[in-house]
């Protein structure tokens, strides 16, 4: 177990907190969608009422190490301070060196400085050790709260750990407990739904899941290679044709280790990749030349769902077909529709399933929908997080 910003005294401290405001911006330079700011306010209010001067830190965009006034971080300034109006908020117009000394160094209890963008400088994704003990000289304690990141080890997501106690914010402390606590005691039956494209993307993933669940539904486009697997024709589907003998491996384990893995019965296919293509439902086994599978078909649909309405822990990470048309978002609904309607822990890998269940309406149904894309498919493959191994133990 990690410590938490709970397990240390941050009265009158500085705090230095790695929140995640990489966030979208409009035409005029304003935020377009403050998700990632609201995110973080749990720890921000928990830190503001125990009386510490925080100062925050985060990344935007790739500017590559170069300053680019469209990646700069005061809109967000502007934007928190609409947030929190009862509160001093200011901007240091870079994240180390004299300007953001003073600032830090000029904080009260429960006021706030929000560091520009950490990335200006290249020395931040290298861990730089040097660049990384500067930004940690602003401060007394580190809280890492941003989960989107901790899969890098970058200066301000490991790096600073080595300077100052590192403790997890609530946002990486909920990621830790509830997906944390799903993969390493999960309540049965453990049903894990995985979509995507490609199987190479996510052996990994499912390796690890093999070794811990009781049901693995396989939808997305890596289903094609795995009925390529079973000398199924595919037509024009995707094709991860370097994992078709991994296909056939990763079938093989799960029989050994009792794990139910199903895969489509139907696929809706299509005559081209378009919204308004051509399409019908064919059993997976029928695919003709010249169609391509966008979806996974009816009978999928109700046979994923009746697995996913039984269990009492879920994991779903990747869609089931091209949801961005409406008319191949049907499966990954059904699974979204099931996951919603499930009674156990649900729990939504990040990434593209979070883009669907928000689109849906449906994330207020679920138990714990992951910030982070990339770290979280990471974490489900059971690898060291380096911005959480660098937090102390408790």
């Amino acid at each position: 177990m990690k410590k938490t910003v709970k397990d240390v005294d941050v009265r009158s401290r500085r705090v230095l907190v790695r929140v995640d405001y990489n966030v979208p911006l409009d035409a005029n330079g304003n935020v377009s969608d403050d998700k990632r700011i609201t995110a973080s306010l749990p720890t921000i209010n928990y830190l503001l009422e125990q009386g510490a001067r925080i100062i925050l830190c985060s990344h935007l965009g790739r500017p590559k190490g170069e300053v680019k006034k469209e990646f700069s971080l005061a809109p967000v300034a502007k934007r928190l301070k609409e947030l929190l109006p009862n509160v001093n908020i200011y901007f240091a117009s870079d994240c180390i060196g004299e300007e953001a000394q003073q600032k830090a160094a000029a904080l009260k209890d429960g006021e706030i400085l929000l560091l520009e963008n950490l990335r200006f400088h290249k020395e931040e994704e290298k861990n730089d050790p040097e660049f990384a003990k500067k930004l940690a000289s602003l401060a007394e304690i580190y809280v890492s709260d941003a989960f989107g990141t901790v899969h890098r080890a970058h200066a301000s997501t490991a790096g600073v750990a080595a300077y100052l106690p590192a403790v997890a914010g609530f946002l990486i402390g909920k990621e830790l407990s509830i997906m944390g606590g799903a993969l390493e005691n999960p309540e049965r039956p453990f049903v894990a739904i995985l979509g995507g494209a490609k199987v190479a993307d996510k052996i990994g993933v499912i390796t690890n899941l093999l070794n811990k669940c009781d049901t693995l539904l396989i939808g997305g486009g890596m289903a094609y290679t795995f009925f390529k697997a079973m000398s199924y024709e595919i037509g024009d589907s995707l094709l991860d044709a370097e994992s078709i003998d991994l296909a056939k491996q990763l079938m093989k384990t799960a029989k050994e280790k009792g794990v139910k893995l199903l895969l489509p019965i139907d696929t809706v296919v299509a005559k081209a990749f378009a919204a308004d293509a051509e399409h019908m439902t064919v059993a997976s086994n029928a695919i003709p030349a010249g169609w391509q599978g966008l979806d996974i078909g009816e009978k999928t649909r109700e046979l994923f769902a009746a697995e996913i309405k039984n269990a009492k822990t879920v994991i779903w990470n990747g869609p089931m077909g091209v949801f961005e048309f409406p008319e191949f978002a049907k499966g990954t609904e059904a699974v979204a529709k099931a996951c919603a309607e499930c009674s156990g822990t649900t729990i939504i890998g990040g990434g593209d399933s979070a883009s669907a269940v928000k689109k849906l309406g449906y994330a207020d149904k679920m138990t714990h929908i992951s910030t982070g894309g990339g770290a979280s498919l990471e974490f489900l493959e059971g690898k060291v997080l380096p911005g959480v191994a660098a937090l102390n133990d408790k």
